[in-house]
């Protein structure tokens, strides 16, 4: 047999390639630095792992926040999650949507703030909020008259979603809050 034919039937038969990850390659060269008494290489392979998970983290919980309704446009999502102002704040993921009329949504998510009891109290205590429920979760509608509304809604006891509009209706709130997948929350968030 020829090389070139040979060649060919072991390079077909041949597993792919492991597509490499640079995660578990960092992790990998940690290791390996460590054992051979390298910790600052070591030290430094783990914090940049640390650091590509987290981002991957932050990606995942930024695709919680929906994309803009037809006619309407989003401003980037952004997110407050980790650092020593997570442990007062929690994870906020904050998004804008906006539409030519000026009318403006802002949808707010938190999870795992110490505040959060505190904000519900207040929710509970605000003479303009009215109970409010969707999909099985409770929480607050508040109109105002100047045209302002907005949606407080608790997903179990470390989650609180929080629409803010301004020249909506509460039909459009609504359909915002709907376009969130509320049930996926306390699984991407709280892990």
């Amino acid at each position: 047999m020829s090389r070139l034919p040979f060649l060919v039937l072991c390079l077909l038969g041949a597993p792919a390639p492991v597509l490499a990850d640079p995660i578990t390659d960092q992790i990998d060269a940690a290791k390996r630095a460590y054992e051979v008494g390298d910790e600052r290489v070591a030290i430094q392979a783990l914090e940049f792992a640390a650091a590509q998970i987290r981002d991957k983290l932050k990606k995942q919980q930024l695709d919680l926040l929906p994309a803009p309704l037809a006619g309407w446009t989003a401003d980037e999502p952004s997110t407050d999650a980790g650092g020593i102002a997570a442990m007062l704040t929690g994870t906020n993921l904050t998004r804008t949507y906006r539409r030519e009329d000026g009318a403006s949504i802002t949808i707010g998510i938190t999870a795992d703030s110490p505040l959060l009891s505190m904000l519900t109290t207040l929710m509970q205590a605000d003479p303009s909020a009215t109970p409010y429920t969707r999909g099985g979760y409770r929480g607050a509608f508040e109109a105002h008259r100047d045209g302002s509304s907005r949606i407080l809604l608790l997903i179990g006891t470390r989650i609180q979603v929080q629409l803010e509009a301004r020249g909506v209706d509460r039909q459009t709130l609504e359909a915002y809050l709907d376009a969130i997948k509320l049930d996926r929350l306390e699984d991407a968030l709280l892990g």
